[in-house]
Order: structure tokens, then sequence, then C-alpha cells
């Protein structure tokens, strides 16, 4: 399912206006991998501006309502997942619970907190998907533990092929109220970024591991 271009373009709209997202063509950010990259993407940021939290829950509600109408709870990924996990929960009336990276290492060392349960039909939710990697290793996690992950919705997605890939490989259906090529546009329309550093930032999509190399 897709989310409306007037859905999406929203969400750019306000990623932009809190500088939740910042683009930089010509001065790229490095990415924790070592990856360079012309964008970078905070979306816990929208966290303090309660008119664009209140949009984002209430069209990532719509979005689990619409797409994974049989959802008996939501987990959120740690740690920038929790929170607009959290909010689409609460917003449902449904359960809610996180999943960590690995295994506390003290206490009941537990990976999956709250009271899911084994067989429970899981919707997780992510602030963004880069690679799908660690958002694939969460959905694992909950999978292992016995949940029944039904998808997966994010904030924002950069749209990379094998991100993709990655979730087809792994059966789970994913959605995004936004994605890279509508923040652009909107980026463009609201001269964020110019029509000359269009070629850039399209380049980098393509192939963002030798980017900038």
């Amino acid at each position: 399912m897709e989310v409306s271009k007037t859905v999406s373009a929203k969400i750019a709209e306000y990623l932009l206006q809190i500088n939740a997202i910042k683009l930089q063509p010509e001065n790229p950010f490095t990415w924790a991998s070592g990856w360079k990259s012309p964008i970078y993407s905070d979306n816990r940021l929208s966290l303090s501006h309660p008119e664009v939290r209140n949009f984002i829950k209430k069209e990532l509600a719509k979005l689990v309502i619409e797409k994974f109408p049989s959802a008996e709870a939501i987990v959120g990924v740690a740690t920038a997942g929790i929170a607009p996990g959290v909010l689409v929960a609460d917003e449902l009336k449904l359960p809610f619970g996180y999943v960590r990276s690995e295994a506390k290492k003290h206490g009941m060392g537990k990976q999956v907190e709250g009271d899911i349960r084994n067989g429970q039909k899981i919707v997780v939710i992510e602030d963004l998907v880069s690679t799908g990697k660690s958002s694939l290793q969460a959905v694992q996690s909950l999978r292992d533990f016995g949940a029944d992950v039904i998808g997966m919705a994010s904030i924002f997605t950069y749209g990379f092929d094998e991100a993709l890939q990655t979730f087809a490989n792994a059966s789970c259906t994913y959605v995004s109220l936004c994605n890279y090529d509508e923040l652009i546009k909107v980026a463009v329309e609201n001269n964020t970024v110019k029509e000359n550093q269009i070629q850039l930032l399209n380049e980098w999509r393509k192939s963002p591991s030798i980017w900038g190399q």
C-alpha cells in the first residue's frame, strides 16, 4: 500500500521545517557505517513539536489500521522507534512493547520488553529505515521470541533497493509515511535545495556505499 502524496509531502515538509532532516549535498555527513551522505535524519526531533508529533502519530495509526487490520500489539525498535510506537499504540488502544538490539546482560536478560505473547500479531514501528538490516534484526528477534510479526511501518525511508529486497527476502510487509523521492521533491519546491543539486542527491541514492569516495 502506498501512502497518499498529500500525507507524504506534509511529512516531508514538517521534517525539513524542524530540521529533523538536513540536506547538505556539497558538505556531506559521515554515517557510523563510514558512508558519506548528503542527508542526515533525526526524526526524534519531531517529539519536541506537538503539531508534528500528533500528525505523525495519527498517520502511522491510519497505516496500521489500513495495512495491518489484524494487529494485536505494537512494538517499537529501541531506541528511536519506542516513542512513536507508544504514541501509535495509545492511539489504537493496543498493547505496547519494545525490542532491544540484544538481550540485557543483567536482571531478567530480556530482549523483548512488555507483555508481548507467543503468537500475538505484531506491527513493528521504526522511525527510520535505511538498509533495513537493523530493522529486520528486530523483526527476527520478535519471531524467535514467538511473536507473529505481520509487518513494519516507519516515519521515513531512504528507499534503497537493498532494503526493499531485504524486506522481501524476510517476508515482511513494509510501509513508510515518507520517502526520499518525496522529500527531495518537497525540498526543491520550498528552495531547501537547488535544481543543480538534484543530480548529486539522486546519485547518492543509487550508490550510497561508494558515493563521495
